[in-house]
């Protein structure tokens, strides 16, 4: 991924210096196992660590000839560490080490995006607490619908990245696999109990059957569960987006000092930002296609899943971490516009009551079709001749006879439309907690 849309701590997890150093880990517990059932001498696996390291150079070099990075990485190792050599990588196939070191990156890699996703539902929980009750309007096919609060909607958006979080716990478990089961993953050449001293060592489990690889399912999970993570964070930019639009503007992204909006027209200010974001997010998703092909490998292994897994795993994980942490800035220096929102209400001339009105008319003895038709008409007639729905509603003598003044005035008032936003926040966030509580009189 270009540094642009990368963070240091993510970009550092896929390096290329960590994932040979990931190898070489993998490679020194196999030895330890091995050690521990007396397959080699006692002491192997501290000579090899202390005199092996990492030499990027030689390995591409070697690689250059050998046309095997593995087996360059393996030779370059041994190159360094002399007569203990000969035990490096006993017993094992090129996968047990690649697949095994992969699992360490990708538990890693979620357990930080993990870490951005908890920023950033704490901010959402923080800014829909502060708009719990700033009233707002609420939007269906883009036209205006029912009153709604600001905070509402952020609650919405905070329960989806707790679900998001939730499936990237659940990934991390399926991918959490070692594999060291030599060359077919029969154990053939291998102790079983080097394998599980291994993946006790890395914090892994071993892989239930294994092939010559781990079994492509595993990590296409990981990748179809970081897309429906992409597609949370587009919907949040996408209504943010609408709203920052000339003819709504009820927030804007925040803009900071010496910022410029157009290189043409400086009255401008975008919503960048917010519009990165949704490409990103493209990004990430088009990847959950190809590793979903993955799955079907040939026989006990193929290496058409090696290519795509090298270039997208860090490049999702790497735009995935960058694209939380982004929309948590968003979200924390969001301007949030009470009054233009009050207003885009209040030039709905009371048309959002239009369901009430219709219940209360179905309450008084109307069949729905007919009560129905009654307000809708009213509605297209308020439009056509520009006038507020109230007013129409008002104006109308059947419904004059029939409603009483104060049933047409609960319709149209904006708070009975948002009486259970505590109930709903209640279950979103769960109940307030009071800060007396557990305290032990003096």
């Amino acid at each position: 991924m270009i540094p642009r849309y990368g963070r240091d701590e993510m970009v550092a997890i896929w390096s290329q210096q960590q994932g040979y150093r990931l190898w070489l880990e993998v490679e020194l517990f196999a030895l330890e196992g091995m050690e521990r059932i007396e397959a080699i001498p006692p002491g192997t696996a501290a000579r090899i660590r202390d005199r092996a390291f990492i030499d990027i150079k030689r390995i591409a070099d070697l690689e250059k000839r050998l046309q095997h990075e593995a087996l360059a990485f393996l030779t370059s190792v041994s190159e360094q560490v002399g007569e203990d050599a000969r035990f490096l990588h006993y017993g094992m196939t090129s996968s047990d080490m690649l697949d095994t070191a992969l699992a360490v990156q990708i538990c890693r890699s979620i357990d930080l995006l993990l870490e951005s996703l908890r920023g950033l539902t704490d901010s959402l929980r923080a800014r829909a607490e502060e708009h719990r009750d700033t009233l707002c309007l609420a939007r269906t096919h883009g036209r205006g619908a029912e009153p709604t609060t600001f905070g509402l909607k952020l609650a919405g958006f905070y329960a989806e990245f707790v679900r998001s979080a939730d499936r990237l716990r659940l990934a991390r478990a399926e991918i959490a696999i070692c594999k060291i089961g030599g060359a077919v993953g029969t154990y053939a050449t291998i102790d079983p109990r080097v394998e599980l001293h291994v993946a006790a060592v890395l914090g892994l489990a071993p892989e239930t059957v294994a092939t010559q690889a781990v079994a492509r399912d595993r990590h296409a999970a990981v990748m179809t569960t970081l897309a429906l993570l992409a597609g949370a964070i587009e919907r949040l930019a996408t209504e943010l987006r609408h709203l920052q639009r000339q003819e709504v503007e009820e927030v804007w992204e925040g803009f900071g000092q010496g910022q410029k909006g157009s290189s043409a027209m400086p009255h401008k200010r975008n919503p960048i930002f917010c519009e990165n974001l949704t490409g990103l997010a493209r990004l990430i998703r088009s990847s959950a296609m190809p590793f979903l092909e993955n799955i079907a490998l040939w026989h006990e292994r193929d290496m058409s899943h090696s290519s795509v897994e090298r270039v997208a795993l860090p490049d999702a994980f790497i735009l995935s971490d960058f694209a939380v942490h982004r929309l948590t800035g968003i979200i924390q220096n969001l301007i949030v516009d009470e009054d233009r929102m009050r207003a885009n209400l209040e030039k709905m001339g009371g048309a959002y009551g239009s369901q009430r009105l219709m219940l209360s008319l179905i309450d008084g003895g109307f069949a729905r079709e007919q009560a129905y038709e009654l307000v809708q008409r009213v509605a297209h007639q308020a439009r056509l001749k520009g006038i507020d729905f109230r007013h129409a509603v008002e104006s109308e003598p059947e419904i004059a006879a029939n409603l009483t003044e104060s049933a047409i005035e609960r319709a149209m008032d904006p708070r009975g439309y948002v009486a259970s936003v505590d109930y709903i926040f209640n279950r979103t966030f769960g109940p307030p907690v009071d800060p007396s509580a557990g305290r032990s009189e003096l």
